[in-house]
């Protein structure tokens, strides 16, 4: 009765039409475009708004349905192509809801003899070079005690605050730069072999250690290439090359028995190209599936988020929590997560496979850079 009402009081014009025909022309060009592999900025950029435009498209097929004139067969080649887009969008982002089986088991704190030496907690934060509101972060590390701290952009400024947390994190990485690419670790835990790397470009640092866990060593990469856009790299082929690197080199060099955790600013959002190119590659698990987006970015921008702070495990680890931080003045929020190290869950969990055309896929992009996974450090090898 409601869709009879809209469509007298609107009518079925050309007008109307016409602005339908565009804002389905928009959403069917901005899903489009991303499945050819160029790298161009603001082509890969429509990567990241794949929430967005589900619920537009969603919104856009609801105002199709009640306001155009079904029994006329035009109205049907904007309906159709519209569905189609909402459901080529939603397929991306739905492993990222709760409507499927979380990829990383729940911890089982009962059977955890020793959490401190079972348990392993870390926070990621992308601190904004510019922000200075230090004091809110280092209230949320003294409130949360994680066991590792990775922040991101954060240069001497940053680092002189930080400082204050030696007494609790006496081991540390410091590579502070006033170029948005600084990057910081601090651990409570003792750091074995650690490395500064430059894989890709000569100022975006990587850090690579193993974390002691007791008895067992973590093989633990930080990351923050710099992203595809018009201020940074005009494509994405960088970035691209990155990730691809480490993930080449875990699948390489990886042992059933070391464990495997990569964190970071990855500039890259959790159901890209890209982002599944280097989980497959590298089998790590993402124990976001399942359980929810942790969009960490924009922090100022609710209705534009989306996840550029990740962490990727092995199958070793199960997961105890994943939370979203309170803001602290960044545009990011923080990212806390806390694992468990269960080994014999390594025969239960896996990720996704590769499938044809990934390999190929890779060499492309590490050949496009002329670099090579093999100049990635491997720490638990001396």
């Amino acid at each position: 009765m409601s869709s009879i009402l809209l469509k007298q009081d609107f009518g079925f014009s050309s007008n109307m039409f016409t602005a339908f025909a565009f804002c389905a022309g928009l959403l069917i060009l901005a899903t489009l475009l991303p499945l050819s592999r160029n790298s161009k900025w603001w082509i890969r950029g429509l990567d990241f708004p794949r929430l967005q435009l589900a619920i537009g498209s969603g919104f856009l097929v609801t105002l199709e349905l009640s306001l155009l004139e079904l029994t006329q067969p035009a109205s049907w080649w904007l309906i159709i192509p519209t569905i189609l887009c909402f459901a080529y969008q939603a397929w991306w982002i739905l492993p990222y809801t709760k409507l499927v089986a979380p990829e990383v088991e729940p911890a089982e704190d009962e059977l955890l003899e020793d959490k401190t030496s079972t348990c392993i907690s870390i926070i990621t934060a992308n601190v904004l070079m510019t922000n200075r509101n230090a004091r809110k972060l280092l209230e949320l590390v003294r409130q949360y005690q994680p066991d590792i701290l990775v922040t991101l952009e954060s240069n001497d400024w940053w680092q002189s605050h930080l400082d204050q947390l030696s007494g609790q994190y006496p081991h540390a990485v410091k590579c502070p730069l006033d170029n948005l690419y600084g990057m910081h670790l601090y651990s409570r835990r003792e750091l074995i072999n650690t490395e500064i790397q430059y894989l890709v470009e000569k100022d975006v640092p990587s850090i690579h250690a193993c974390v002691k866990l007791a008895q067992q060593q973590i093989r633990l990469h930080c990351l923050h290439p710099a992203p595809p856009s018009p201020t940074e790299n005009e494509v994405s082929s960088e970035r691209d090359a990155e990730l691809v690197m480490v993930a080449k080199n875990i699948e390489k060099t990886k042992d059933s028995s070391t464990p495997i955790i990569v964190t970071g600013d990855m500039n890259d959002v959790a159901w890209s190209r890209t982002t599944r190119l280097f989980r497959k590659i590298s089998g790590l698990l993402d124990p976001r599936i399942g359980r929810g987006m942790f969009n960490t970015f924009h922090a100022d921008y609710w209705f534009m988020r989306w996840p550029l702070d990740h962490l990727f495990h092995s199958e070793h680890f199960t997961l105890r929590t994943m939370q979203r931080l309170p803001g602290f003045g960044s545009d990011h929020f923080a990212l806390y997560t806390e694992l468990a190290l269960v080994p014999h869950k390594a025969e239960t969990q896996s990720g996704i496979d590769k499938e044809a055309g990934d390999e190929e896929m890779a060499q492309e992009i590490l050949q496009g850079q002329q670099v090579s996974s093999d100049n990635v450090v491997n720490p638990t090898r001396s």
